[in-house]
């Protein structure tokens, strides 16, 4: 950088005749550069040779160096041009010779890299062949009969991999991504996502924005269904719903905790009637079990065929009531709260994860497999978030 003035100048001494930056070349030397080597001492080791005079500076009879009637001695490596306009012959470097030779030396070192390249390639493939080897997969526990399977596995639905896993759509933070249909759930500002082993949870914080809501109904009340959740609840009292649907006057279910004959215990209720009033309620309790900070896979059950509702927690039947039928109330599917009398009430405490929807009503023995993980063949699911 400059301030805008101009540098001082300093100038430049004149080159010394001879010394070959911006005069033509006098006589060859055998120093390999083409211009002869001073006689002042700075040959570096080569021979010496007289010191000639500019071959521009004019002589005092006119003519110009060399004279025409003297002839150069030729030297070794050089090429004798001469021709109508070039005064007298000179001699200069053979520049093809020497490029030709040039490129040949650039050729056989770029032969040397590649084949030094291509050893060092093997080698390391070599190397990695052996670790597979030594880490490849076990037929055994003991690693016996270890050897590469060369037979592609069946490709899951939903990778096991946490990287592979994204509980939210694609871009947006907030919209819990549906893994079987087509319905998010969008999260309030105090339903959050949070970490359960190498997936994902939500957690709730148990206040009026603990919630999350899809854009349309999920469950068709007048069909059979069953909802299944793994659920966690901190609070010590009150109302806590996990799922529910609905955000009319009333909901059409509920599935969440509640205090029963003073006591918390897991519940599954519906409403019959349209208006919401205690008397068209009909729930099904899990008593006597370890709610608070319990984890627990929660399988609520409605059978239309029977006009029954059934609770399963952890895969063991809790209890089951007959209904005359759901009603359906107007609104999404909902977790976290539900709707009472025109209000959200339940606020959720606590986590939840691995929410499905299913098209059909499980029997005690599904519900049984489905907590092992052994039910077969699996159905599957018409809606699922926050797999694990």
């Amino acid at each position: 950088m400059t301030d805008g003035t101009n540098p001082p100048s300093s100038p430049q001494p004149e080159p010394a005749p001879g010394s070959g930056y911006g005069f033509p070349p006098g006589p060859p030397a055998q120093n390999g550069y083409g211009y002869p080597a001073g006689g002042g001492g700075y040959s570096y080791g080569y021979p010496q040779f007289e010191q000639q005079p500019n071959p521009y500076q004019q002589e005092a009879d006119g003519g110009q160096w060399p004279p025409a009637t003297q002839a150069q001695p030729a030297q070794p490596g050089f090429t004798r041009l001469a021709g109508p306009d070039v005064p007298g012959a000179s001699q200069q470097p053979d520049w093809e010779a020497m490029a030709e030779r040039s490129d040949a030396e650039r050729r056989k070192k770029r032969t040397k890299l590649w084949m030094l390249g291509g050893t060092v390639t093997v080698l390391a493939l070599l190397a990695g062949g052996g670790t597979f080897l030594l880490l490849g997969g076990k037929d055994g526990a003991d690693g016996t009969n270890a050897k590469p399977s060369t037979q592609a596995s069946p490709e899951p639905e939903e990778s096991k991999s946490p990287q592979a896993y994204t509980a939210t759509v694609a871009g947006d933070d907030t919209l819990l991504r549906d893994s079987y249909g087509q319905t998010g759930i969008r999260l309030g500002p105090d339903l959050r996502i949070g970490p359960v082993g190498k997936r994902f949870q939500v957690i709730g914080k148990g206040n009026g924005n603990s919630w999350g809501q899809s854009a349309e109904p999920v469950v068709d009340v007048t069909k059979s269904f069953t909802i299944t959740a793994r659920a966690y609840s901190s609070a010590t009292k009150g109302s806590r719903i996990a799922i529910s649907q609905g955000d009319g006057e009333s909901y059409s279910f509920e599935l969440g905790v509640n205090e029963v004959n003073g006591k918390q215990a897991w519940i599954f209720r519906v409403q019959t009637g349209d208006k919401g009033a205690e008397a068209t309620t009909r729930t099904v309790a899990a008593e006597g079990l370890t709610v608070l900070k319990t984890p627990t896979l929660l399988m609520a059950t409605y059978d239309a065929e029977k006009k029954a509702i059934a609770l399963y927690v952890d895969g063991k039947k809790a209890g089951e009531t007959p209904v005359p039928a759901i009603w359906q109330a107007p609104g999404p599917l909902q977790l976290g709260r539900s709707r009472h009398h025109d209000i959200w009430t339940g606020p959720w405490q606590g986590g939840l994860h691995n929410i499905k929807v299913y098209d059909s009503a499980f029997t005690q023995e599904e519900a049984a497999g489905y907590k092992e993980g052994k039910l077969s063949p699996a159905p599957k699911p018409a809606h699922a978030w926050l797999l694990t």
